[in-house]
């Protein structure tokens, strides 16, 4: 069974009076496992695609199963506890919280579950050594760079272990090099732990990344296509010349 699973998806959201139609029968599967780039113009339906995939949004028509799970039928909170237990979200702005230490955004999602508080520390420090954060714990995002604040918010976004990690514009705000980074930490989640990872990008060369590159267009699914030999972020850093990642202290 396919981890996603989508069958002539509608989503349809109303201007005043008039009906506009985002999604318009959108079928696909995403296998486990799988590292998957979801292009498209602006307007095109991919970031409407992504808020249902990450049980922010319900569809208007149409099955979407997640893990065998149809969201369609979950409330509210059952919709939440998906989020939580199965999906891990990185957006292009970072959203971290301003007056807490980078340990403590990544701890964040794990105040919604039961989880101890020491087991809760030990798992976030573990998150951020995974990104290469391990000696700025105590940092506020005012302190960080970038590229920093952006690992921060991967590693908070693994720290449950998700099973899928949704990535909106992840390097948007960011410069080459660091781009280059943050989709070799996804390559690594994806490789060697297993993720799926589906990121959402305008840029080619991001996409490039991935070794499947969906393409929408007005609402319907245009172009899905196989990478035959995906970009190698990790090997493509040791081309690049080292550059000093800025850290503002105030």
């Amino acid at each position: 069974m396919s981890l996603i699973q989508i069958e002539h998806l509608v989503k349809d959201y109303r201007l005043g009076e008039m009906p506009v139609h985002v999604l318009k029968g959108v079928s696909l599967e995403i296998e486990r496992g799988e590292f998957v780039a979801i292009m498209g113009p602006s307007g095109s339906g991919k970031s409407t695609l992504m808020n249902i995939l990450g049980c922010l949004d319900k569809p208007t028509a149409g099955i979407y199963k997640l893990d065998g799970v149809s969201v369609g039928e979950l409330d509210r909170d059952r919709l939440a506890e998906i989020r939580n237990q199965k999906i891990g979200f990185v957006f292009q702005q970072f959203n971290l919280l301003a007056r807490t230490s980078a340990l403590e955004n990544v701890e964040l999602p794990l105040l919604y579950t039961a989880t101890p508080a020491r087991e809760r520390h030990e798992r976030a420090m573990a998150a951020l050594r995974a990104v290469g954060l391990g000696d700025r714990y105590e940092h506020h995002p005012s302190q960080l760079s970038g590229g920093q604040q952006q690992r921060v918010a991967i590693a908070r976004a693994i720290v449950t272990n998700p099973r899928i990690i949704l990535a909106d514009e992840p390097t948007g705000a960011l410069d080459s090099r660091t781009s280059v980074e943050i989709m070799a930490i996804f390559q690594r989640l994806n490789r060697e732990d297993g993720m799926t990872v589906i990121v959402v990008t305008h840029e080619p060369d991001i996409a490039a990344y991935a070794g499947r590159n969906i393409h929408f267009r007005d609402g319907r699914l245009q172009r899905d296509a196989r990478v035959a030999c995906p970009r190698e972020a990790a090997a493509e850093l040791e081309s690049l010349p080292v550059e000093q990642e800025e850290e503002v202290v105030v």
